[in-house]
């Protein structure tokens, strides 16, 4: 294969990944904001959905949560971490995508994207478990409103503190630099991996590295509401912008500083 033709089957995978990237994540952006409308519409003491008690569901101060409630606020979350995180991990994606269609025809090659997506993909699904079981405990002690975000001033005041002091952590910065750099990130993991397995534990890698970036930007959705909309777009996009812009931990900085002023405000307003 020459060099011409490499390269162009190179810029079309780069396009077809890019694309299935562009469609997961709008249509996990759709399955979010017809929920967060559907929500917001509803009687929530007293509304059905396919037999659950959806005001249950997003508040379980109003009754014991049942395995097909857990199921249904687990998936909500699920979902939401995909059209969350997909766009920041695709430089990374595209790059796995890119060098993997080089090495087959350099006739070595490696396990497909797919694995390794999915791999990061387990990372944040089994935080989303974490925090469906987060929102059962705020909902029992009455903590949540339906739309489920926190009641107490207090308390999302306190989370926000917490969320901006982390951004200013050894751990956060550590994490973010595995982040921003795919490349420095394979390198000192061996580079990449042949067996499917083997792509799947990089992504799982990859995924707690972004975990430990991002955790706590994820517990503010407590904070403005699960279901705010434009919350939810805000913390991706400074998601966003902290893997994508080659600024250091400045951006985390900044956006700790202004978290903790936030949150200070709000524990004052309230005291």
């Amino acid at each position: 294969m020459s060099d011409t033709t490499l390269e162009a089957v190179l810029r079309r995978d780069r396009v077809v990944v890019m694309a299935a990237l562009v469609g997961i994540a709008v249509l996990a952006w759709v399955y979010v904001l017809w929920l967060a409308t559907d929500m917001a519409g509803m009687d929530m003491s007293n509304t059905d959905m396919g037999g659950m008690d959806m005001g249950a569901a997003v508040a379980p101060g109003f009754r014991a949560w049942a395995p097909a409630d857990f199921a249904f606020i687990c998936t909500m979350w699920a979902v939401m971490m995909v059209g969350m995180m997909t766009p920041s991990v695709a430089p990374m994606l595209l790059l796995y995508a890119g060098v993997g269609r080089k090495a087959q025809a350099d006739g070595r090659p490696i396990a497909s994207t797919g694995w390794f997506f999915t791999g990061y993909l387990t990372v944040w699904t089994a935080f989303s478990v974490a925090a469906t079981g987060a929102q059962w405990l705020l909902g029992r002690v009455a903590l949540l409103d339906p739309l489920m975000a926190t009641d107490s001033t207090i308390l999302g005041g306190l989370v926000l503190i917490a969320a901006g002091l982390y951004q200013w952590t050894p751990i956060k910065a550590a994490c973010l630099r595995q982040c921003q750099g795919p490349i420095s990130f394979l390198a000192s993991r061996g580079g990449f991996r042949s067996a499917p397995l083997g792509a799947l534990r990089l992504g799982i890698d990859h995924g707690l590295y972004c975990l430990g970036c991002c955790w706590a930007l994820m517990a503010l959705l407590f904070v403005g509401g699960v279901m705010n909309i434009l919350w939810i777009a805000g913390i991706a996009l400074l998601v966003l912008l902290e893997k994508t812009v080659t600024s250091g931990p400045l951006i985390p900085r900044i956006s700790g500083v202004l978290m903790v002023a936030a949150g200070a405000w709000l524990v004052f307003r309230a005291l």
